[in-house]
């Protein structure tokens, strides 16, 4: 495939920010005091990191500073370097060389590509200037960065602190399995956010987060598994964007997990067993049976390891600071680039859009905007990425988690859909009850 330059230019400087985002997240927070934002930056100026490209570096003290500065005046924007135009020195032959033979073999090593190359055509470009196509063009191997480190034994102290978040595969559902993407509040134990889907995917999980988010607040720390859905730059800008850390745990270590593996073992035992015995069509019949069941029950019982209510330990300091829908929905915009006609012929804009609401899509070209796209005929309301549940059956018996279910809605009276939000788009598959909780 193709890689446009100015497309490949933009995916760098992304890189960078994501980059100094999270080199200077701690330090930037406005609660530190300069001795103590002092000693952050001095740590972490005395430490290597892992580059953009994932080459080891140094960062200065002054050029920490310089970032901190940058951030807390313009956010995760400000830390993006300005656009520079450098013409390639490199044979174009030779770097696609290089990018077969680390297609060819993903554990090849820059410096062992320069060398291949070297032998068989007498002259190479340098390893460090491989390392640098790769990156432009997506073919660098995955690494953590240095701050990346799992927990061990561990228990936030306050609510939305850290949130951990995993997937678990559930029963099967209009003939297809269903899986569970949840994030768990780590002091309280209480069910954040979740969705239940057919898909093991990034916007699966970006999805479950976006609900929490918009119900319980905003955490000071995510805490995701190495799994493929958890791993993408697209999450990690969203998160960057809402000032939130991001820290996989260690492949094969996943230490400081237990408390959303106890979780799932309760979702197996109480409620998926329960379900075994009832008639669910539908994901739809599904996602409102289990928010019922964590409302009513799960929320709603003393934890044996806090001795209270996830739901008493999660409001001990009030109702959390929901952040607005516009940053909300700025921080999960996806981006996708197509040439265009008219009057920014042989351009190429972007265009930027919430995968739940096709109908609203933004046309920028240099980073301005130029408008909302509009659509001659839509036929489709939502990206294919996004699974919308099937419409749900006519419900067939009652059951325990019918009971549940019905007992809820009695108690919440009628859902409010994101709808009725201010500033909130059109998102018919999503909709929350009175307290907040998605449905």
């Amino acid at each position: 495939m193709a890689h446009h330059p100015e497309e490949q230019q933009r995916k760098r400087a992304e890189d960078i920010a994501l980059f100094r985002y999270a080199l200077v997240r701690e330090a930037s927070d406005a609660t530190l005091s300069k001795k103590e934002r002092g000693r952050i930056v001095r740590e972490l100026a005395e430490v290597t990191h892992h580059g953009p490209d994932g080459t080891p570096v140094t960062v200065s003290r002054p050029t920490i500073d310089r970032w901190i500065r940058a951030y807390r005046a313009g956010g995760f924007s400000a830390l993006t370097p300005s656009a520079r135009r450098v013409e390639p020195r490199t044979p174009a032959g030779l770097l696609t060389l290089a990018c077969d033979l680390r297609r060819e073999d993903p554990a090849r090593t820059a410096a062992h590509i320069a060398e291949m190359i070297r032998v068989s055509h007498e002259w190479s470009p340098h390893p460090r200037t491989l390392q640098r196509h790769f990156a432009a063009l997506g073919l660098t191997r995955a690494q953590l960065s240095a701050s990346n480190v799992a927990f061990g034994r561990f228990e936030a102290t306050h609510p939305n602190e850290l949130w951990v978040g995993d997937a678990l595969h559930g029963p099967i559902v209009g003939g297809k399995k269903a899986i569970l993407f949840c994030f768990l509040d780590d002091h309280s134990r209480l069910v954040t956010g979740h969705r239940w889907t057919y898909a093991e995917d990034t916007l699966s999980a970006e999805s479950a987060l976006r609900r929490g988010i918009l119900s319980r607040g905003l955490p000071g720390t995510a805490y995701l598994d190495n799994g493929s859905s958890f791993v993408s730059k697209q999450l990690l800008r969203a998160l960057g964007v809402l000032g939130v850390r991001l820290v996989h745990s260690r492949p094969g270590k996943p230490q400081g997990r237990g408390k959303i593996e106890r979780f799932f073992r309760t979702v197996r035992d109480q409620f998926l067993v329960e379900a075994a015995h009832s008639e669910i069509a539908s994901l739809e019949v599904l996602e409102a049976r289990f928010v019922a069941w964590v409302e009513q029950v799960y929320h709603a019982r003393v934890h044996s390891e806090t001795n209270e209510t996830p739901m008493d330990r999660f409001s001990v300091l009030g109702a959390p600071q929901i952040p607005s829908m516009a940053l909300v929905r700025e921080a999960f915009l996806f981006g996708n680039h197509y040439e265009v006609d008219q009057a920014l012929i042989t351009r190429r804009v972007e265009l930027v859009f919430d995968p739940f609401d096709l109908e609203r899509i933004t046309v920028r070209y240099h980073d301005t905007d130029f408008g909302l796209a509009v659509p001659h005929k839509i036929g489709r309301h939502v990206h294919p990425m996004a699974k919308v549940a099937p419409p749900a059956g006519p419900p067939t018996g009652i059951d325990y988690l019918g009971l549940i279910e019905a007992r809820h809605r009695g108690a919440v009276g009628s859902p409010i859909g994101y709808a009725q939000m201010e500033h909130a788009p059109s998102t018919p598959t999503e909709s929350t009850t009175q307290n907040g909780e998605p449905q």
